[in-house]
């Protein structure tokens, strides 16, 4: 990557920087605001803890920081106002995997690749859950496919997205299970909580803060082992199917962003992490927070980039939506 070359430089000089650029911000750039961009709406996870981080970034950088939702495009134009942005650190993103690990595989024209950001730290990671309406009747897996098989037509199942690692996770659990689903995409998870309401969608993955906040049954988690918020929810596995997909959050720059500037929010990151509003918040979304650096978080980016461009390739995907 990019901002790699800043590891050539001696550890003495590196900490200095880091140090320094943590103490006092540029003076230039003192009150201008620097914008968090997140791919989805108010109330997501995204947007809940871009929030968070604003909140340490702030006295900690020296800096105002504003969070600014850009949704739509299953996260793609959030991606692309930051990817245009100039890379001088007062425009980040902060995201969900799909925008950058699936879109630029799924759609015809993203506009963008992976490597057009810069990741500077993965903030949390969480594994996606089925849900369902309490009284839906859906209960368990086999319930979910026994409703799908005996539907005089598709069962329709709610996205974020095309693309979004709810869209290919139900594809994946309905290919596994030899069962018909009807995708319906919506702008973002609020949307989605409203169709559920409504009775116009039955089932969805997602991330486990949407279960509890709206009400809703956790049929499944979607992750080889059991999660300690959800202890009594079993995983796919164990009901018979070997779906796994999980959700992670990270902050990015525009790529050709100065290696200092990464490092600086990258320490700063690794700091905020470490908060107590920062747990409180992530324990009100049912998320467990995991930190990786900018060099662990890029090895990540690429290898689930790859991950998804195969189910995507070999599963014709690309052309289906």
């Amino acid at each position: 990557m990019r901002f790699t070359l800043f590891r050539s430089l001696g550890l003495g000089f590196l900490m200095l920087a880091v140090t320094a650029g943590l103490a006092a911000p540029i003076k230039a750039r003192a009150q201008s605001a620097v914008v968090i961009v997140t791919s989805f709406g108010p109330g997501s996870a995204a947007d809940i803890v871009a929030r968070l981080i604003a909140a340490e970034f702030q006295p900690m950088l020296g800096q105002p920081f504003v969070v600014k939702n850009t949704t739509g495009a299953a996260g793609t134009i959030a991606a692309n106002e930051v990817v245009r942005a100039r890379p001088d650190g007062m425009t980040l993103l902060f995201t969900p995997v799909g925008p950058i690990a699936i879109q630029p595989s799924f759609m015809r024209n993203a506009g963008y690749r992976a490597t057009d950001l810069a990741p500077i730290c993965m903030v949390n990671r969480a594994p996606l859950i089925m849900m369902t309406q309490p009284d839906s009747g859906m209960r368990t897996v086999a319930d979910v496919v026994a409703r799908a098989r005996a539907a005089p037509a598709p069962m329709p199942f709610a996205s974020t997205g095309p693309g979004t690692t709810p869209h290919l996770s139900m594809v994946t659990f309905a290919r596994i299970a030899g069962v018909t689903l009807n995708h319906i995409a919506y702008r973002g998870p609020g949307d989605v909580m409203v169709a559920m309401r409504t009775r116009d969608i039955e089932i969805f993955n997602d991330h486990p803060s949407s279960v509890r906040a709206n009400n809703l049954h956790p049929v499944a988690v979607l992750n080889p082992e059991r999660v300690p918020d959800f202890p009594d929810v079993p995983t796919m596995r164990e009901q018979g199917f070997d779906v796994n997909f999980a959700i992670w959050h990270g902050l990015f720059a525009p790529a050709n962003t100065p290696p200092a500037i990464i490092a600086r929010y990258e320490t700063a990151c690794e700091r905020a992490v470490g908060s107590a509003a920062m747990r409180e918040g992530h324990e009100r979304i049912q998320t467990p927070i995991t930190f990786q650096n900018a060099r662990d978080f890029g090895a990540t980016v690429m290898r689930d980039s790859d991950s998804f461009r195969r189910i995507i390739e070999e599963n014709n995907l690309r052309q289906a939506e």
